[in-house]
């Protein structure tokens, strides 16, 4: 019966965790394969979240580069595929990363403070009192518009999930991340900021990564990283 209960906590641990390997864009989804243009993540079988935000990984958590770069206007919303349903209670963010002239989107890495944040989720109360937060229990992260004033070029794209179902303790947020390369359209002449360095930017013990959220007023919750550009 004891190895019965440890495989079932097993499996409940691995059916919680997910992956993002599809990029949306207004709603339609652009990769007809996974990791087309969304980065390889080194969970890709596992699905493990990152639990040191002070890791390099926290950039991309890409074991490879992707073989596609996508077209994406200036403007359009985008989100994510899951592979499995995000259950975890959390924020959803959204950055981008200009690539140097140059480079390709194929190949950079992202290092330097180079990526500006231009979206993040808050929860609420549903009708039960209970604190959720946007696409939550959902199948794909909840869509943000990348700014219409965002300049034209190459990019890449990073989402983040952060998983805070156990974050009152020391390194036990789990972030859920993926990279897509990505060229922007029709774009503006904007100046985003502010830009922050990957890792870098996060801290293990920042407020809205070690928090309860079980003892937390919806509008008290503040996510790690700079201020939302909004064009």
């Amino acid at each position: 019966m004891k190895i019965l209960s440890v495989f079932l906590l097993a499996v409940v641990a691995v059916e919680g965790h997910y992956t993002f390997p599809r990029l949306v864009v207004n709603g339609k989804t652009v990769e007809d394969r996974d990791w087309l243009f969304t980065r390889q993540t080194k969970n890709a079988q596992s699905k493990s979240g990152i639990e040191n935000p002070t890791s390099g990984d926290i950039r991309c958590y890409s074991s490879t580069t992707a073989p596609q770069i996508a077209t994406v206007p200036a403007g359009a919303s985008v989100n994510y595929i899951s592979t499995q349903q995000i259950n975890h209670p959390g924020p959803t963010q959204y950055y981008l990363a200009r690539v140097p002239a140059g480079s390709s989107a194929k190949t950079w890495d992202g290092s330097g403070s180079v990526w500006w944040k231009f979206a993040s989720t808050m929860p609420y109360y549903d009708a039960n009192k209970q604190l959720v937060w946007p696409a939550q229990n959902t199948y794909a992260t909840h869509p943000a518009a990348i700014p219409a004033n965002t300049p034209s070029g190459e990019y890449l794209l990073r989402v983040e999930q952060i998983a805070l179902h156990m974050a009152s303790q020391a390194n036990k947020a789990q972030f859920y991340i993926s990279c897509s390369q990505i060229n922007i359209t029709n774009g503006g002449n904007g100046t985003p900021g502010p830009t922050v360095s990957l890792p870098g930017a996060y801290r293990s013990n920042d407020p809205g990564i070690q928090v309860n959220i079980y003892n937390l007023q919806p509008d008290a919750y503040r996510a790690p990283g700079p201020a939302p550009w909004q064009g």
